[in-house]
């Protein structure tokens, strides 16, 4: 049945349906009404742009020859206002210049009459999914360059403080302020907290707000209406049902600060260029190393956003307050790198474990983690952490060369001998592949 069909793919959707004539939009209507999350109708296009003022619908479906004005008039003229769902178009005619014509204004699909129930569900779930599959694709691209990784380990009495608010906070859509040094943890508390939300199988959109330039953040994160009066997505649409995740908010510059504490108070957004106010449905979560309090006041940040923001904090613990993960940590991180690196692990013996608990890591988990990396790729420990001590330090020294041909014989081994794609996937040159195998006499044809 077309229920069983297309259901899953619509169940989370909304539509409207605009039509003058009353049989037609009531067909629609009942045909979409059991499958959809939401179904709303307008008689006209009029009555179709009060719709749009007040809600985001993901698809419109709509009849192209209407009384005052035609579907593809009305569909050009609210792209210039910043509309952004997807539309399908129902027409009788299917000339040239009105598949043109619609084309250019961004319709997603056309519905020729007479139509049947499938056609007009498969149009819709195709719509719903190249939608979907845009935003997915462009939050993987963010999440491959980022990195993800989604577990919070350790037993201390400190993380496991940190645990119990994150389960009191998880139902809720309060924003969270997540504070700490670098390197202790923030977004990767956020990310549980958002996995042990209602909002788990929709998007964590994370932001560095000192990585992005100053003049791009906004339309960054806003999105822009194009020249051609198409509207270019920001990462707060992208995020839209699911959380965002806005770290080093001090470094927020002021006209953003101003931009976000209305979207907070509202949630809405205006696209940089668009006439219309979108809505949305996020929960925020924030995260700073700096002292916000001291910024707020210097002057540096809003301190109506600062109290916005800060309505629950969680203090994330350095690692050298909890020490006793280190050992869980140091081994997670030895068997992940000497997996993905292709090389021997190291023996984490008692010595090495209780030198690693006696450091202050002022660089927190992340420290630990390039020094687990590290040691890895080189084959030691260094002096301060070895079981061993110097001598092992420097014997492992003069075996490095050994270390580095084996990596890269193996990272051959899995280009299957493509000296290119080792060399892209290794960070090196090709001609310091060909120059390393020609010293280990390992230069073939390639």
């Amino acid at each position: 049945m077309a229920g069983d069909e297309y259901g899953g793919t619509l169940a989370g959707a909304s539509v409207l349906v605009i039509d003058d004539e009353p049989g037609m939009r009531n067909f629609l209507v009942k045909m979409l009404e059991p499958r959809v999350k939401r179904v709303a109708q307008a008689a006209s296009p009029a009555e179709a742009t009060q719709l749009l003022d007040k809600t985001h619908f993901d698809v419109v479906v709509l009849d192209n020859i209407m009384p005052g004005k035609t579907g593809l008039e009305w569909v050009e003229e609210q792209r210039r206002k910043g509309f952004y769902a997807d539309t399908i178009l129902i027409t009788a005619y299917a000339d040239l210049e009105t598949a043109i014509a619609a084309l250019r204004a961004g319709v997603s699909d056309f519905i020729l009459k007479p139509f049947r129930t499938n056609q007009i569900l498969g149009a819709v779930s195709r719509t719903l999914d190249r939608k979907n599959l845009r935003r997915d694709n462009t939050l993987l691209r963010r999440e491959l360059h980022a990195g993800s990784t989604v577990r919070m380990l350790g037993k201390s009495p400190a993380l496991n403080a940190v645990r119990t608010l994150l389960k009191r906070l998880a139902p809720l859509p309060t924003p969270v302020l997540f504070t700490g040094a670098s390197g202790t943890g923030k977004e990767l508390a956020a990310r549980q907290l958002h996995q042990m939300s209602p909002r788990a199988d929709k998007a964590f959109v994370p932001v560095n707000c000192a990585a992005i330039a100053p003049d791009r953040i906004v339309p960054e994160l806003f999105g822009s209406v194009e020249g051609d009066a198409t509207l270019k997505p920001g990462l707060l649409l992208l995020a839209d049902g699911g959380t965002l995740f806005l770290d080093e908010v001090a470094q927020m510059p002021e006209p953003l600060q101003a931009a976000l504490l209305r979207v907070l108070e509202d949630q809405r957004i205006r696209p940089q260029g668009a006439e219309r106010e979108i809505p949305l449905d996020l929960r925020f979560l924030f995260a700073t190393n700096a002292d916000l309090e001291k910024a707020v006041a210097e002057g540096r940040f809003r301190a109506d956003l600062y109290h916005r923001i800060n309505v629950v904090k969680i203090e994330m613990p350095p690692l050298r307050d909890r020490s006793e993960d280190i050992v869980e940590l140091a081994a997670l991180f030895m068997e992940q790198f000497s997996t993905v690196l292709g090389m021997p692990a190291l023996r984490l013996d008692d010595d090495t474990l209780l030198k690693l608990r006696r450091y202050d890591w002022p660089g927190n988990v992340r420290e630990l983690r390039n020094l687990i990396e590290r040691s890895v790729i080189l084959g030691f420990f260094p002096d301060e952490f070895s079981g061993q001590g110097s001598v092992a330090g420097a014997r492992a020294i003069e075996e490095l060369d050994l270390v580095i041909q084996r990596h890269m014989l193996h990272m051959l081994d899995l280009c299957n001998g493509n000296r290119a794609e080792a060399a892209r996937r290794l960070g090196v040159s090709r001609k310091t592949i060909d120059r390393r195998l020609q010293a280990w006499g390992e230069l073939g044809p390639d």
